[in-house]
């Protein structure tokens, strides 16, 4: 049996009122703008104009004067959804854009200073009447549209007005589901190599398409060999990784960094009728990536589950076991200066959201059995091992492996750190950094900092002044509750879908494991019970009613106020007298007016020139933080808080979509009402670099809005439709409830 979901089931998204006709009026892009007939204006029959239509409006547009403008009769306004509009593309774009878009953004949003209103022809009267089409939502919808319509060759559309002014939330969603998924979607294999394979992070003098195979898949190095061959001029590098992969392996190939191969799956070519190799799909953050990222795809997973892209999500879990399998870990991400580093992990419960859908499918159990294997060897080799594992606590830290300079960040990212060390040697900045990397210089200070740094990008949370100097140290509660979430799975799973006996093969063994070793429930229960002791005792805190990290160097608790305390609740490890602790003492710390702050402003303290912002602190709010603790609140049936959180988060996603042309971006500034996607941290904000409509979203945040819609309630549904901000909500509820109890009286 999977591992209870504390989530309520999904709601049905309530379609859009749309048109008369027999096309579906929200269609996806593809199929309402490819739709030859849609686009051919037979609804106004045989129907005429007057004196316009003919000969002396066509000597108006070469004299380049305005036709008169005869007064419509608005003759749809019967049937206001199902009205549309006659519109010649190209010319209607370039109007929209000269006369809205004021500040040359290619998008129209409330900054724009233009009338916000713009008049086009409708189709029922053939283009001889008008309408005018008000406000920054319904002409930004309008210039999405258009660009949609030019992007699929249309030179004239009939556009349905039900495109403009639909509910926010119902467009928002549906082009999640129809659009935005579709373009984070990647496979790696011949259609794509090219383009994948090449690192926009590759700063050697030669960047050329790269990609490391392991040697278990021989299989695929002989198709990419044969692939390099076919097509010499993309000048594809295919190369094996060696056996056993260590620190100064990667290091070494930091000259040549190239691409991770991921799982692969037998097809037969329709064109060769061969059989042949596909890349297994997986999801990527943004727009910008073609590698598969760590703890972005489980967070991703959760809004297409939601969804119904059950076999995305299935392909992410399988992406998962193969690097597992192969490279020993789930990674940061699959390139090859990733191979030392995890990230947090979420696996087990990935694969149970997974295996609940498809359990009565054929090899469901197989496919569940395959996840739950990779997770015990990557519990054991990388989470409970050295140098993750601190041996007094029994808890883990991030804390990879690694040597040198992180080569993946960009040209000049650490020039103020090894500047004194450049100076100190009397070395150029190039000669320096080979010497440290391969060890002909000693800086044991220099050691401890790239260390920390690289466990601050395994954490995920790149970068806060939480880790700041500290993070290989730190027994992070998210981590450790991940693993204890790991453990309770692991053995509720053995416990209920196998019998209580899971054989582990050859493959899945590290350590002291024996090939064909069984695996019972009995063990994983005393490994979660130790663990919540090791919590409780080292990271809860009484006093303050919440949990902190602890500093295994200096043997004590941090004082850094993290969101990630409710991480706690998501895993279960809390008691019921905790979660209300965190309730009444710690979470109003957190709650702003966007929903949850990644840390309070007092841990985070002053910034200035010398102390910018961090992207994980105050003021910031991240999807998984708030995905994590809604479920978190749930399961201990706090709904309340967690309908409130989740509707906080969403309107001002939904806010921010109405007024800035369609944006999703990667985070918020959970305490800007007005702009809050306007992020001064130091990796800016991804999602925001678009022209005319946003085909992406990003990632986490696209799987948030689709899960927080289960967690609000109908009528919290409706309110964000309205864009009613959650306290006139709350007072228009209050004041409901006082005039139903006034009428009972």
């Amino acid at each position: 049996m999977a591992a209870p979901d504390p989530t309520p089931p999904p709601v049905a998204v309530p379609k859009s009122r749309g048109s008369v006709d027999d096309h579906g009026v929200f269609d996806d892009a593809r199929t309402y703008y490819t739709a030859d007939e849609r686009h051919t204006n037979s609804r106004a029959g045989p129907r005429t104009r007057t004196y316009s239509q003919n000969s002396l409006f066509k000597q108006f547009e070469r004299l380049g004067l305005k036709e008169p403008y005869r007064r419509g009769s608005h003759d749809e306004s019967t049937l206001p959804h199902s009205r549309r509009f006659l519109i010649q593309v190209e010319p209607t774009l370039q109007s929209l854009q000269s006369q809205e878009d004021t500040d040359g953004n290619m998008q129209i949003t409330i900054e724009d200073n233009g009338p916000k209103v713009l008049t086009l022809r409708t189709a029922a009267s053939n283009g001889h009447n008008r309408f005018d089409v008000r406000g920054t939502y319904m002409l930004s919808n309008l210039l999405q549209e258009l660009s949609l319509a030019k992007q699929y060759g249309r030179k004239q559309i009939v556009l349905d007005e039900a495109r403009l002014n639909e509910n926010p939330v119902n467009r928002l969603s549906r082009l999640i589901r129809d659009h935005f998924w579709e373009g984070l979607t990647r496979r790696i294999d011949a259609s794509s190599i090219e383009i994948a394979a090449r690192d926009p992070k590759d700063w050697t003098d030669d960047p050329r398409p790269r990609i490391y195979v392991p040697r278990g898949a021989p299989e695929q190095y002989e198709y990419y060999t044969k692939l390099a061959e076919e097509k010499p001029d993309i000048r594809l590098d295919v190369q094996l990784l060696p056996e056993k992969i260590t620190p100064e392996m990667v290091r070494d190939m930091n000259a040549k960094p190239g691409l991770l191969a991921v799982d692969m799956e037998e097809i037969v070519d329709p064109k060769t009728g061969q059989q042949t190799l596909q890349g297994r799909p997986f999801v990527v953050p943004g727009g910008r990536f073609n590698e598969l990222y760590g703890w972005d795809s489980y967070m991703e997973s959760l809004g297409l589950l939601v969804n119904e892209k059950v076999d995305l999500a299935k392909s992410m879990v399988l992406n998962f076991c193969f690097c597992i399998k192969h490279y020993g870990k789930i990674l940061n991400a699959t390139r090859s200066y990733y191979l030392c580093r995890s990230q947090p992990p979420f696996l087990t419960d990935m694969a149970l959201r997974v295996y609940d859908k498809i359990k009565h499918e054929e090899g469901a159990k197989e496919f569940l059995r395959t996840a739950i294997l990779a997770a015990i060897k990557e519990y054991h080799s990388v989470w409970t091992a050295e140098p993750r594992l601190d041996p007094v606590t029994g808890l883990s830290r991030y804390r990879p492996e690694g040597l040198g300079v992180p080569p993946e960040t960009e040209a000049g990212h650490f020039v103020h750190i090894l500047e004194p060390y450049v100076e100190k040697h009397g070395l150029t900045f190039d000669e320096f950094v080979r010497a440290y990397n391969h060890g002909d210089i000693q800086e044991p200070e220099l050691d401890t900092y790239f260390m920390h740094d690289r466990a601050v990008r395994e954490s995920g949370h790149d970068t806060t002044y939480r880790f700041e100097g500290c993070c290989a140290d730190l027994a992070t509660i998210d981590l450790n509750s991940l693993l204890f979430k790991y453990e309770t799975d692991i053995a509720r799973t053995i416990r209920n879908v196998f019998n209580d006996k899971l054989v582990v093969p050859a493959e899945y063994c590290v350590g002291k494991m024996v090939p064909g070793q069984i695996e019972t429930s009995a063990i994983w229960d005393r490994r979660y019970k130790r663990r919540k002791l090791a919590i409780d005792k080292y990271l809860w805190n009484e006093a303050e009613g919440m949990y902190f990290d602890y500093d295994t160097a200096k043997r004590k608790q941090c004082t850094y106020e993290s969101a990630t305390t409710f991480w706690a609740l998501w895993a279960g490890v809390s008691s019921p007298k905790q979660a209300a602790a965190m309730v009444t003492k710690a979470l109003p710390k957190f709650e702003a007016f966007g929903g949850l702050l990644s840390g309070t402003e007092e841990s985070r303290g002053n910034i200035g020139l010398e102390r910018p912002n961090r992207q994980w602190d105050y003021p910031y709010g991240w999807a998984p933080q708030q995905m994590l603790a809604w479920t978190g609140l749930y399961r201990y049936s706090f709904t309340e808080e967690a309908e409130r959180l989740a509707y906080k988060w969403l309107f001002m996603i939904t806010k921010a979509f109405v007024d800035f042309n369609g944006v999703v971006v990667e985070k918020y500034d959970v305490t800007r009402p007005i702009d809050p996607h306007r992020v001064d941290a130091e990796y800016g904000n991804q999602g925001l670099d678009f022209k005319g409509v946003a085909k992406e979203g990003f990632g986490w945040v696209n799987a948030s809005y689709i899960y927080g819609l289960q967690i609000v309630n109908a009528h919290m549904r409706r309110a964000l439709g309205t864009l009613t901000p959650y306290e006139t909500f709350v007072k228009a509820v209050e004041e409901n409830r006082n005039k139903a109890l006034a009428e009972l009286v």
